[in-house]
C-alpha cells in the first residue's frame, strides 16, 4: 500500500509514490511546463495524466495508493496540523491565496484534479507553514498596529516547516539523543531558503514571515529589505504594487544580482573570471553574510545550540556554502572540518572537527515522506 504526494505548483507538479511503513519512495517524477507555450501540456488536469503515465511505466501499481497527501503552502492561522480535505477546506485554502498568491492557487488546482482521480481515498493537505504555529508571542508578531494586523492576519507564519521538522527529528537520531534535549538550527537552503531555530523539537524562530520572502538572500528572492525601499520604489519610480512584487520575488536575490540563481552557475561565473564574475563574487558575498547573520541571531536566541544542520539542495550540495557561512566561528564553539565537509557522501553526516562543541551536520530532506506518513494517519 502506498501514499501519493503531490507537489502542485503553477507551472509543474512533483509526485512521488511513498511506501510511508518502509519509509522508502517506490517511483517519483516531474511534469513541467505546464500551461506555457509549446509544451504541449494544456492544464493541471493533463500535467496529471503524464504523472500517472510515468509511475505506470514505471511499473507502479497506481491501485495500491490508499491516500494522497498535498503540499500546501499557506495555512494561515486555522490549519497547522495536517488536515483531511474536504470542500470547506479546500475552499479556505483558496482563500488564504491573499497570503500566498504565488503558492496556494497551483496547491489548489493540483488537489481539485487528484480528488477527481482518486474519489475513494482520503487526501491530506499538509502544510509548510504549520511547524511554526508553536512561535512565541515575541517571535511572531510584527511591530505594527496591532488592530490592522489582527484584522488582515498579519503575522510571521514562516515556511517549509515540514523540512524543518523532518531534519530536527532526523539531526536527533543522527546524534542518537533524544529530540527534547536538542537544540538546533536549520538551515534549508534551496532556490528559496529559511532558517529556523528549534528548541527540544519545537520551532521557536524563523526566518521567513507573512509570505516567503522575508528572510535570507534566495535565488530569486530579496530576502529582507528596508520597508521603506517599498515606498520609495513607488514615489520615486513609479511602480506599482504588482511591479514592487515582481521585483522582490522573481527578480531579486542572487539572479537580481548578478543574472543566474543557480548556484552551480553561480560557481562557474565567479571561477570563470571574466565578465560577470564581479557580480557573481559580490552576490555570493551577500548570501553568506546574511547567512552567517542568521546563525548568530539564532545562538543568541537559543542560548545553547548543540547542533547545525544544513539541508535542501544548496545546503546538501554546496561544500563552499557550508565552510564560508561558519568559517572564523571557533570561538562560538563552531568548527568544519574540511575533510569531512567535501566528502562526496549523499547520507546525514556530521560534519564538524572532532573538538567541535557545536555540531554541524548536512540532513538530506524528505518532505515527501513526511507528508506521507502524515497522510498515512488517515488511513
Amino acid at each position: 500500500m502506498t501514499v501519493l504526494v503531490l507537489n502542485s505548483g503553477s507551472s509543474s507538479i512533483k509526485f512521488q509514490l511513498v511506501d510511508p511503513v518502509a519509509g522508502t519512495a517506490v517511483a517519483s517524477g516531474l511534469v513541467e511546463q505546464i500551461g506555457e507555450s509549446g509544451s504541449g501540456i494544456a492544464d493541471h488536469a493533463e500535467g496529471m495524466q503524464r504523472a500517472y503515465q510515468m509511475l505506470d511505466d514505471s511499473g507502479a501499481d497506481l491501485a495500491a495508493v490508499q491516500a494522497v497527501g498535498h503540499r500546501v503552502v499557506h495555512g494561515g492561522q486555522r490549519f497547522y496540523q495536517p488536515t483531511l480535505i474536504t470542500d470547506e477546506t479546500l475552499a479556505e485554502i483558496e482563500r488564504l491565496s491573499a497570503l500566498a498568491p504565488l503558492h496556494n492557487p497551483a496547491n489548489a488546482i493540483g488537489i481539485k484534479v487528484a480528488r477527481k482521480d482518486f474519489p475513494a481515498v482520503p487526501h491530506v493537505a499538509v502544510f509548510d507553514t504549520g511547524f511554526f504555529h508553536s512561535l512565541p508571542d515575541a517571535a511572531a508578531t510584527y511591530a505594527i498596529d496591532r488592530t490592522v494586523a489582527a484584522e488582515h492576519g498579519i503575522r510571521r507564519y514562516g515556511f517549509h516547516g515540514t523540512s524543518h521538522e523532518y531534519v530536527s527529528g532526523r539531526v536527533a537520531e543522527v546524534l542518537g539523543r533524544p529530540l527534547s534535549e536538542l537544540n538546533t538550527i536549520v538551515l534549508h537552503l534551496g532556490n528559496g531558503a529559511s532558517a529556523s531555530a528549534v528548541r527540544g523539537g519545537v520551532a521557536v524562530e524563523t526566518s521567513m514571515g507573512l509570505t516567503p520572502l522575508e528572510g535570507l538572500v534566495m535565488g530569486t528572492r530579496s530576502g529582507d529589505i528596508d520597508p521603506g525601499v517599498l515606498m520609495h520604489l513607488r514615489r520615486a519610480a513609479g511602480m506599482e504594487v504588482e511591479q514592487i512584487d515582481e521585483l522582490l520575488n522573481r527578480r531579486s536575490g542572487l539572479k537580481g544580482l548578478c543574472g543566474v540563481n543557480d548556484f552551480r552557475e553561480l560557481r562557474a561565473l565567479i571561477e570563470d573570471g571574466a565578465e560577470g564574475s564581479v557580480a557573481a563574487q559580490l552576490a555570493y558575498d551577500v548570501y553568506i553574510h546574511r547567512l552567517r547573520k542568521y546563525v548568530g541571531a539564532y545562538l543568541a536566541v537559543l542560548g545553547r545550540v548543540d547542533a547545525i544542520a544544513f539541508t535542501a539542495g544548496v545546503g546538501e550540495n554546496a561544500a563552499s556554502v557550508r565552510e564560508d557561512a561558519l568559517a572564523g566561528l571557533d570561538r562560538l564553539g563552531i568548527a568544519v572540518d574540511p575533510q569531512r565537509n567535501r566528502a562526496d557522501s549523499r547520507d546525514a553526516r556530521v560534519i564538524s572537527a572532532a573538538t567541535s562543541p557545536i555540531t554541524v551536520l548536512v540532513v538530506p530532506t524528505n518532505e515527501e515522506l513526511a507528508i506521507a506518513r502524515a497522510a498515512w494517519r488517515f488511513v
